[in-house]
């Protein structure tokens, strides 16, 4: 995989670590096997199962779809939670709106920190997404055509696929709300910061790569967890939506937006007043509006 790595973004983490351009093996993906799957009544018509894509607990998803025999667009669903807890369960009602807009919906659990180091987590999106490629007759579901949401540290995994390889089959756009785009700079801002969320997220990226920091033997997992180094011309448009005063500042989406840019690919960032982070910036008022329109422009 080919990287795009700036003057400024050497200037940002010179520091810290040596970029890396050499090409990455790509992630191994479990041999994942579907499991229960119910109608469900009260749903307007839905239909929901939880399908397991790996061996592990934590590898499983919830999809909700029409069955009417229509091939629908796919939106992923990726829960954020410090790479470290979250899941699914919480993203309900966020899966529901999307599946009454009409996309099969896809409501993705992963292995967390604990459970497994970087790239594991890019690892189990991929496979998520394969799993619901190879079953898109299933859940009348169009493989060529789908989308990821991902929520703070789900919008750095939803991102990471974004810029994975030289493009992903399908893959139409890529949504982050307040994603952690740079998990460097991530650990630079919260060294010394007086904001607890600052400092809590430096180790929580410390814990995703596996416990030690980005030099020395730790560099190569800490330049696969960089988003916009690994950027290429054929990677999905990404729509990024940030407060201005979140512990997750705007600037690192601006970073991909530059990165991006270089290659041909647009990247849209939204910056809203005030201090919300995640699920509650989308909630405000004409966010997850302008979210919907965007998938929607994207997937036809």
């Amino acid at each position: 995989m080919r990287t795009a790595v700036s003057v400024s973004v050497l200037a940002l983490t010179a520091v810290l670590l040596t970029p890396v351009t050499a090409s990455a093996a790509k992630d191994p993906a479990p041999g994942p096997t579907v499991t229960s799957g119910v109608d469900v009544d009260g749903l307007g018509g839905l239909s929901v199962e939880t399908v397991k894509y790996g061996a592990h607990q934590r590898q499983s998803m919830d999809v909700w779809w029409t069955p009417d025999g229509q091939q629908r667009p796919g939106v992923f669903l990726i829960h954020g939670g410090w790479w470290s807890s979250g899941d699914k369960k919480y993203m309900k009602e966020i899966t529901r709106g999307y599946a009454e807009l009409g996309y099969t919906v896809f409501n993705l659990n992963y292995r967390l920190s604990g459970d497994a180091a970087w790239p594991a987590q890019r690892a189990d999106a991929l496979a998520a997404i394969a799993r619901a490629r190879k079953h898109a007759d299933r859940w009348g579901f169009d493989p060529g055509n789908y989308v990821l949401v991902g929520f703070s540290a789900g919008g750095h995994i939803a991102a990471a696929v974004g810029t994975y390889g030289d493009g992903i089959n399908g893959l139409k756009g890529v949504v982050g709300m307040s994603p952690i785009i740079s998990p460097l700079r991530a650990y630079a801002d919260g060294e010394k910061s007086a904001d607890p969320d600052k400092r809590k997220l430096r180790t929580a990226a410390i814990k995703l790569a596996g416990g030690c920091a980005p030099k020395g033997k730790c560099s190569k997992v800490w330049a696969s967890m960089e988003v916009a180094w690994h950027a290429s011309r054929k990677d999905a448009p990404m729509l990024a939506v940030h407060s201005e005063k979140e512990f997750v500042p705007p600037a690192q989406s601006q970073l991909l937006r530059q990165m991006l840019g270089q290659v041909g690919v647009p990247v849209t960032v939204v910056t809203k007043p005030g201090s919300n982070h995640s699920s509650p910036l989308y909630r405000e008022p004409g966010v997850t509006e302008r979210v919907q329109a965007w998938i929607a422009e994207r997937t036809g």
